[in-house]
């Protein structure tokens, strides 16, 4: 039986951290498919088809990884397109409450489908897009944290 799995995110940008876990997921399932959430609660730096575009672009060296965007529920998108896991990253302690709570909604949501918690390497932990749009933002380097494709167009971002 293939085992499709939905990497869920609003990937704003993607970082190494997610390329980390995308890769890992892509060597334990048939197929990973990274779900760019469009999220009307938040306002992203990059509109959802920049995202999508840019993480396409970073991720094209493996060939069982699919970028899609996407509004709505991640359970009612995982059923729409069989996948039978979702994938969580945990950075730290502090993220898993959160994290907890997403999977138990989603397995009340849709009982056919798990969560699969993944960590990143430890040189990883500590990045998150958040603070990499703060940094970038500000003018500082980020070569470490994002892939180059990444970092150039958040010198673009700045630069409007």
């Amino acid at each position: 039986m293939k085992r499709n799995a939905i990497y869920p995110g609003t990937f704003d940008p993607i970082t190494n951290g997610h390329h980390d876990l995308v890769r890992r997921a892509a060597s334990i399932f048939d197929r990973v498919i990274v779900a760019i959430a469009a999220n009307p609660n938040k306002t992203p730096m990059f509109p959802l088809d920049a995202r999508v575009d840019l993480a396409r672009r970073v991720l094209d060296d493996l060939p069982n990884v699919q970028v899609m965007g996407y509004s709505g529920l991640t359970v009612e998108f995982a059923r729409k397109y069989n996948g039978a896991v979702i994938v969580r990253g945990l950075r730290a302690v502090s993220d898993f409450e959160f994290e907890f709570q997403l999977a138990n909604m989603s397995r009340h949501l849709e009982r056919d489908i798990e969560t699969v918690f993944l960590t990143p390497q430890e040189q990883f932990t500590f990045i998150s897009s958040t603070l990499v749009r703060e940094i970038a933002v500000l003018g500082g380097d980020v070569h470490k944290f994002v892939h180059p494709i990444v970092e150039a167009e958040l010198k673009k971002q700045r630069r409007v």
